[in-house]
């Protein structure tokens, strides 16, 4: 098959022919309401437990924790359970920034997607200024046993919704009202079904979905 210009050839297949390569995966938490961050693009607000950390992030997630939080806990030795590359925008890479953190993911290979980041911030980072979608299918078809971690924001999901395959959704027993929705796009119907339901003690929920084939 030959592909369409600026397109890799997978991505002119079928969705039910692409399911052999790895997964790009959207995890991140939201309000009831369906807000992943404060209009200012903060996040401080989630109310998170000892089980929720332990059992969910340590016990299955461990890689979606930053390295110094995973080292503040006593875990950077845990292996990669799901994905092995992360994927994130420039508004949140700016959180990692302002805390001094250039690397904020050294446990995985890292990109952060921007046109304005400097691409010689940290060597453990590498900048993707142009066809983000185009990337991600280059990711997917290189040969891992491990995922691709989408860790936001909206408006880079928004971009990447042809090529998200799961989302990990932490809902957390809050309704803010308004900020950064889960995705920052013109509306269009995509389709998921759920794989699983995870309840913890402080009232969230983690809800899993495939898209449809």
């Amino acid at each position: 098959m030959v592909a369409a210009p600026g397109r890799s050839a997978a991505a002119d297949l079928p969705y039910d022919q692409r399911i052999s390569l790895r997964k790009l995966t959207y995890f991140v938490g939201m309000s009831i309401d369906g807000f992943i961050a404060a209009p200012d693009g903060t996040h401080d607000f989630y109310p998170v437990s000892e089980s929720l950390v332990k059992d969910f992030f340590i016990g299955e997630y461990p890689e979606c924790l930053p390295t110094h939080v995973r080292q503040h806990l006593g875990v950077d030795d845990l292996e990669n359970r799901h994905f092995d590359t992360m994927l994130q925008g420039r508004a949140t890479y700016d959180a990692a920034l302002e805390a001094g953190i250039t690397s904020p993911y050294k446990h995985l290979r890292q990109y952060v997607v921007s046109r304005s980041v400097d691409k010689a911030i940290d060597p453990e980072v590498e900048v993707v200024s142009g066809d983000v979608a185009a990337k991600v299918r280059e990711l997917k078809q290189e040969e891992s046993g491990l995922g691709i971690y989408l860790a936001g924001g909206a408006n880079l999901a928004a971009q990447l919704m042809e090529e998200i395959d799961e989302l990990v959704l932490k809902v957390y027993p809050i309704v803010v009202g308004s900020g950064v929705p889960v995705f920052s796009a013109e509306f269009r119907v995509f389709d998921f079904e759920l794989e699983s339901t995870r309840s913890f003690d402080n009232g969230t929920l983690v809800l899993t979905y495939s898209k449809k084939r």
